[in-house]
């Protein structure tokens, strides 16, 4: 308890100031390359439920062109995802800009991942304990198969993981997530080519 209410955010100040102090770098060359190749704006910017379903604004480094058909349609998601996108979200670059989330005190290292506010309605009484905690960028349902897990087990993970969270948990969490991004393992670059959205699942559930 200690641990969740104030040691964990001083632990999430210092690793996020750490790593933005070491990766500053590699931070500043991903968004000039973003510029270049994808255009502006450099960062994605979406709002996410937070802690109690607080909404907040996350920031990703931009992996999508704003490609659009005939009509000024925007294109589906695998047809503005260029080969320099794929690799941002391969290697999880992308991610890094979630570290100024972490320095707002709107997300943790560790916890459940953001998801979509249309999957609000969705969430039985049981999954929404996954917002009691800040989110995470990353969390034990990532660690556990990341986007290649089915929906009821990833939300399962995420309120197992808020009734069980303690340091030595989450450095574990951090440890085996560093050596997933650097082995590449269960990495989906368009997780909605091979899973239904949340909602859809659902919805088609009770059909």
């Amino acid at each position: 308890m200690f641990y969740q209410r104030y040691a964990k955010r001083w632990f999430d100040v210092l690793i996020a100031l750490l790593v933005l102090g070491i990766a500053s770098p590699l931070l500043l060359l991903t968004a000039v390359l973003v510029r270049l190749r994808l255009g502006s704006p450099i960062f994605f910017t979406q709002q996410r439920p937070g802690h109690h379903g607080r909404p907040f604004t996350l920031y990703k480094f931009r992996t999508m062109t704003d490609a659009r058909d005939a009509y000024g349609q925007l294109l589906p998601d695998a047809d503005r995802l260029p080969r320099f996108g794929r690799l941002l979200r391969a290697t999880s670059l992308d991610e890094l800009p979630e570290l100024w989330n972490v320095l707002k005190g709107e997300m943790s290292l560790v916890g459940p991942r953001p998801l979509l506010e249309k999957y609000l309605p969705y969430y039985t009484d049981e999954e929404r304990q996954r917002m009691d905690i800040l989110p995470g960028i990353t969390g034990w349902a990532q660690i556990r198969g990341r986007n290649n897990t089915p929906w009821d087990i990833r939300l399962q993970d995420d309120v197992w993981y808020v009734h069980n969270m303690s340091f030595s948990f989450d450095i574990i969490i951090l440890c085996k997530t560093l050596a997933k991004v650097i082995l590449r393992q269960d990495v989906q670059i368009d997780p909605r080519s091979t899973m239904l959205d949340l909602d859809d699942e659902r919805k088609q559930s009770c059909d």
